[in-house]
């Protein structure tokens, strides 16, 4: 049995381009991989605490070796439980919305509290090692507008959603990376309805063997 954790990022739930097109991967990957558990994490229901002073307190204790206070204990532990089913999870689902050329605020939030040594990645006079070796991961990307080149908000120019995704990814030791894109879902209901079929289509289809 392996587990997969699915993150969304999306407000919208019912309307939202990203987390219909994920419940479509989820529905066809519950049907191939019945065995499996499925865990949900959203963004907009989970508790996130503020990386505050005493988080970025234990950061740096943690960085040089100095043994933590009570207080800093307490933030290091809120992030370690914060990335726990990253750690506990053999696969990664994302279903991120394209916000202002980038990804949602409370994405960036998760990240940013996650991203730690020794918690998601460890670092020496070699370099940097991300810890998630071994895992995959499939992100789904939606945006309004039409990224292709040519289009009018191309992806060369405005897209820091996708390779900001895969950069991480690749951070925190993750190779095997899949992407879905459903784009140009403001351009009216046909071809807001034709992109999310074709990216429910190609999700159903990642879902059967991922």
């Amino acid at each position: 049995m392996a587990r997969l954790l699915y993150v969304e990022v999306s407000p919208r739930k019912q309307r939202s381009a990203s987390i219909e097109v994920a419940a479509a991967f989820i529905a066809a990957y519950r049907q191939a991989h019945p065995a499996d558990e499925v865990e949900v994490l959203d963004l907009w229901a989970a508790e996130m605490p503020e990386f505050d002073g005493a988080a970025l307190a234990a950061k740096y204790a943690g960085i040089s070796g100095t043994p933590l206070t009570p207080d800093k204990q307490a933030a290091w532990e809120g992030i370690r439980r914060l990335a726990a089913p990253f750690h506990a999870a053999d696969k990664l689902l994302f279903a991120v919305p394209l916000w202002n050329f980038g990804i949602p605020y409370k994405l960036k939030h998760l990240i940013d509290l996650i991203s730690q040594k020794d918690v998601l990645f460890t670092f020496d006079e070699r370099g940097l090692t991300g810890m998630l070796g071994g895992k995959k991961a499939a992100v789904i990307y939606a945006r309004g507008l039409d990224y292709n080149a040519g289009g009018s908000t191309p992806a060369a120019d405005y897209d820091f959603q996708k390779p900001y995704m895969e950069m991480w990814l690749r951070f925190i030791g993750i190779t095997d990376i899949h992407g879905i894109i459903v784009e140009k879902t403001l351009f009216g209901p046909e071809v807001d309805t034709e992109a999310r079929t074709a990216a429910k289509a190609a999700a159903e289809k990642l879902a059967l063997n991922f």
